[in-house]
């Protein structure tokens, strides 16, 4: 399989962001992506997309603070908190 480009791996992470299935997961993470996903380097890049592979009704626990994000997963959750903190 060919290496997918960077330009293609952020087109395919902001259609995953906003294609979650629960609303408020959609336009918390699609607009995270949009703020951020383009200055992310490829490590960040695969935390973003393994967590993107979580369950949304645990992301969202964790994104708003109702649970604590497991450690793996605690530093992008606090970038995408404060992204959506700041609407």
């Amino acid at each position: 399989m060919a290496q997918e480009d960077h330009e293609t791996r952020l087109k395919r992470l902001r259609m995953r962001s906003m294609r979650r299935g629960i609303k408020e997961m959609d336009i918390l993470l699609v607009r995270y992506a949009d703020a951020r996903l383009s200055a992310l380097d490829a490590g960040e890049l695969d935390a973003y997309e393994a967590l993107l592979d979580e369950n949304d009704q645990d992301l969202y626990q964790w994104i708003s603070g109702q649970q604590p994000a497991p450690r793996a997963h605690a530093p992008m959750v606090a970038d995408i908190s404060r992204v959506a903190a700041r609407g």
